[in-house]
């Protein structure tokens, strides 16, 4: 009997069983490879969001029987490593998921493949290892002289080619620079702003500020609570905070995750039952909270808690202006804004909240590309990886680059500046331009728009 093609209900996950024996069996997981592998030859709709479907159609069709049955299964792991575990063929294009019988969930998948490789060990696993302990990595890279040393080192040409030789990172990729004063020690204390509930909203926030905010661009959460403050909206930083766990999940790390989460998840249950709403900005870690760390552990009361309390500040935003509790008094207009929406913003399903709120600034253009960047976290600065990253994101750069904008933005600052990379490959050889587009978060526009000093 033929099985209908795609469904009517809306697309749910089943539990990560990565606690089972069953989940870490080879046999098995390349079974159920086999199996999906061939359910994606048929349909092939995947084909333009990454490179693991080329990939795997390629070697499918250069088999012997151009079916599956004729790829040798070692050779699966190539398409294991070719993802990066976006979770957009899973939320926008597969017709064959659950709750549909053919129950394809390739991001899972190839995350229980990964998990496998992880286990065993790979030629890589030092670098990997180190490149996904971002909370270590953000400690140490910012004691003072320390983060000096570490800045300069990123823009040497050739500290970058040894690192390229001895760690694996592409000595071209941009990396971020490290901040002298961290975010949390220093951020603004909230004022005495009455709790205004609305309908959709709680009146108090609390920041879970992330590796990134808080070791790399602290501006941003500088500008996330003066944006707070401008709205009389009362909130808290977390009390203790560690990596979100995303690096390590999308390295297959399971046990690292669980590890992280035994820190977080405490501190913030106890936000959750106390009536804040937890958000943070960016969003990878969000989306840990909301979907991830909720299928890994179906059955703790406290992590479903907190994913009942966590939202995007853009979804918090838009929200609190529908209860008519958001200031529109914007003093400063923003020009042409090119928008990246990133795929862990769309995996959200909360629509382009983001791009709602930056159209309510006057005077205001916004561009909204809806496509992966290629970047994924610390994917895309390896240097096996690097070249196919910048040529996931070249439609992006494009569409970003012909809108001619003042201002190129992504929620997620990593593809921004990105992003950025491309654009700049993209003009090498063009005469220089009057106006260069200046690289700045969403939340760091609202700041300017509000005209709230830095």
């Amino acid at each position: 009997m033929s099985q209908r093609e795609g469904s009517l209900e809306a697309p749910t996950r089943h539990p990560l069983e990565w606690q089972t024996p069953e989940f870490y069996n080879i046999e098995a997981t390349l079974k159920e490879m086999e199996r999906v592998f061939d359910i994606c030859h048929g349909c092939r709709r995947c084909v333009s969001l990454c490179n693991a479907f080329p990939v795997m159609f390629e070697l499918i069709d250069e088999s012997p029987t151009l079916e599956v049955d004729g790829v040798p299964k070692e050779m699966y792991w190539q398409v294991v490593d070719q993802c990066y575990l976006c979770d957009v063929c899973y939320m926008t294009k597969c017709p064959y998921v659950p709750p549909h019988p053919w129950n394809v969930d390739f991001p899972h998948l190839m995350l229980r493949a990964k998990a496998i490789q992880f286990k065993q060990g790979t030629p890589t696993a030092f670098r990997d290892k180190a490149l996904s302990s971002t909370d270590r990595n953000g400690k140490l890279a910012t004691i003072p002289v320390v983060v000096q040393f570490v800045n300069a080192a990123a823009k040497n040409k050739t500290l970058r080619g040894v690192g390229e030789k001895v760690m694996g990172v592409d000595k071209t990729a941009w990396l971020p620079e490290f901040a002298p004063h961290t975010f949390r020690p220093n951020a603004a204390k909230a004022k005495p702003d009455a709790v205004v509930d609305g309908k959709r909203t709680s009146g108090k926030i609390a920041i879970y500020s992330t590796c990134y905010v808080n070791y790399n661009e602290p501006g941003i959460g500088h500008d996330l609570v003066k944006i707070l403050s401008h709205n009389n909206i009362p909130y808290v930083l977390v009390e203790k905070e560690a990596c979100c766990g995303m690096p390590k999940f999308e390295l297959g790390d399971l046990e690292s995750v669980a590890a992280l989460k035994e820190k977080n998840i405490p501190p913030l249950a106890k936000l959750a039952r106390e009536g804040y709403t937890i958000i943070t900005p960016i969003p990878s870690c969000t989306l840990m909270f909301k979907q991830e760390l909720p299928l890994m552990f179906p059955n703790d009361a406290e992590v479903q808690a907190v994913k009942g309390a966590m939202m995007d500040p853009f979804e918090y935003l838009v929200a609190r202006d529908k209860d008519g509790l958001l200031k529109k008094d914007f003093q400063t207009k923003l020009g042409n804004v090119s928008y990246h929406l990133p795929c862990h913003s769309r995996v959200q399903n909360v629509g382009q909240k983001t791009r709602e709120m930056l159209e309510m600034i006057p005077d205001t253009s916004v561009t909204t590309v809806e496509r992966c960047s290629g970047h994924a976290g610390t994917w895309g600065v390896k240097k096996e990886f690097h070249a196919m990253a910048l040529k996931i994101g070249k439609p992006v750069f494009r569409q970003m680059n012909d809108a001619e904008p003042d201002y190129i933005s992504s929620d997620c600052q990593l593809a921004a500046h990105h992003i950025e990379e491309g654009i700049g490959l993209l003009n090498k050889d063009k005469p220089p331009q009057a106006k260069k587009a200046e690289t700045a978060h969403p939340i760091t526009l609202v700041r300017k728009a509000y005209g709230l000093p830095e």
